[in-house]
């Protein structure tokens, strides 16, 4: 058995770090593709159980509600385990997840489906815990969103995949014609239709459950160096000698507030945008492009934050012009009207600036992470699990979208980015800057 590699952060060679780089960045992919594969699971499970808006967003929700409840837990096994085992518990974790889909579907039970995902999710609080601050202690901390804009292109690069291969393996060439003809089914026809439909994922998610499980198994036994955290420098120690709960860190907790926003309006612009193409008469077939589409446009923005990032300007900056960017496309799909023909499809151009929000969204989450676990020595790997943490606000903002589309409609819906997106322009401005919650 290989012996793992244990540093300290910031005494890592080049080759250590390049090791590091490909292996979180696998992972991150791996992040990707379980994750976005919601933009296309809410449509689905919303026409093969016949769900209103807001059932249908209970995937979200229970998919990232996890992350509250197993993050501060995961900080404390990563603590005991280490990185790579606590990285192989979380591979093992999804993939159990992975395999529930299976009985799931075989009974065609909605609720089970649901604490798939939730293990899923469950299993990803550790991941995120883990790889998070793994690729913010890895270099240089002014070149952390360049590293996490690599992660990113990673990541949106398995969401775009996701969805159209999920669709690929999932439907058929003559499901366009059957979805425009359920409401004139009988009801036994109907549920004939649906519960075949509803099977099509056991192959797909056992073959998931059986990879990830190896996945871990693979980063268990990688060469990935074991970071330690544990130790400061003589500067942090000193400045964190008075510091007894990670609460003492204004910019930290207000940056988890800020991830708590920030995660919740990236999903909603990327697992809404089929329903919302879906009130422009775009059925769920021609649909299913939507969110790669908003994907592409944030891995555009990654690479504007690879080779930009810190040459030509700051990831301060770049959080700064992304943060207000997103006020003004969130206006834009509020107010804006007409209808437009682009990329084949013909529909109000407001779909468009939902797309768009993927260049607001991109450097986001690279500029909060390395802003508000700065300084923060020993309490590195709580002060991270606070901000995973954080990413229940993909659990439970999609669910606030889907209450004002029931009582309002799917573009009013949208006003709930709004204050998001003001709060972030208040961290992005100020709030990164508080070291004392006197200030």
């Amino acid at each position: 058995m290989k012996k793992t590699i244990t540093v300290t952060a910031g005494s890592l060679s080049k080759r250590d770090t390049l090791t590091g780089m490909i292996i979180i960045a696998f992972m991150f992919f791996m992040f990707g593709f379980t994750s976005w594969i919601n933009a296309i699971l809410i449509p689905y499970f919303k026409i093969s159980f016949e769900l209103s808006h807001v059932e249908s967003y209970l995937v979200t929700f229970a998919f990232y509600i996890s992350y509250l409840l197993f993050s501060v837990p995961a900080s404390f096994l990563l603590k005991k385990v280490g990185f790579k085992k606590g990285m192989m518990i979380g591979f093992w974790v999804m993939s159990v997840g992975a395999f529930l889909f299976v009985p799931a579907a075989i009974s065609m039970t909605y609720g089970l489906f649901l604490l798939g995902l939730f293990s899923i999710g469950a299993g990803l609080a550790l991941l995120q815990s883990a790889a998070n601050p793994y690729i913010t202690i890895l270099g240089p901390q002014e070149r952390a969103a360049q590293r996490f804009s690599i992660m990113g292109i990673c990541n949106k690069g398995a969401g775009i995949l996701a969805p159209l291969l999920f669709a690929a393996v999932i439907f058929k060439a003559t499901d366009s014609v059957m979805l425009d003809n359920l409401r004139l089914m009988s009801s036994d026809e109907r549920t004939a239709v649906l519960h075949e439909l509803i099977q099509r994922v056991i192959i797909p998610y056992a073959c998931v459950g059986a990879f990830l499980f190896l996945i871990g198994l693979f980063i268990r036994y990688s060469p990935l160096p074991e970071i330690d955290t544990e130790h400061e420098s003589e500067e942090v120690a000193q400045a964190n000698s008075s510091k007894t709960s990670i609460l003492q860190f204004p910019h930290l907790v207000l940056g988890a507030i800020a991830i708590f926003l920030h995660v919740g309006t990236q999903v909603i612009s990327i697992d809404t945008v089929i329903s919302y193409a879906a009130t422009m008469n775009l059925n769920l077939i021609e649909a299913k492009v939507f969110p790669s589409y908003t994907l592409t446009a944030q891995i555009c923005a990654y690479f504007v934050g690879i080779f930009f990032i810190p040459k030509f300007f700051s990831q301060l900056t770049a959080l700064k012009v992304s943060t207000v960017l997103g006020i003004i496309l969130t206006l834009l799909i509020i107010f804006a009207k007409g209808d437009v023909t682009f990329l084949g499809h013909t529909a109000d151009i407001s779909i468009w600036f939902v797309v768009m929000l993927g260049l607001a969204n991109s450097l986001v989450w690279a500029g909060l992470w390395p802003l508000a676990l700065d300084g923060l020595g020993r309490f590195t790997k709580i002060g991270a699990s606070l901000l995973v943490m954080g990413l229940a606000g993909n659990a439970i903002l999609p669910l606030v979208y889907g209450y004002f589309v029931d009582i309002w409609d799917a573009r009013n819906a949208y006003w709930v980015l709004f204050p998001c997106y003001m709060y972030l322009v208040f961290y992005a401005f100020k709030g990164y800057s508080l070291r004392s919650w006197r200030s």
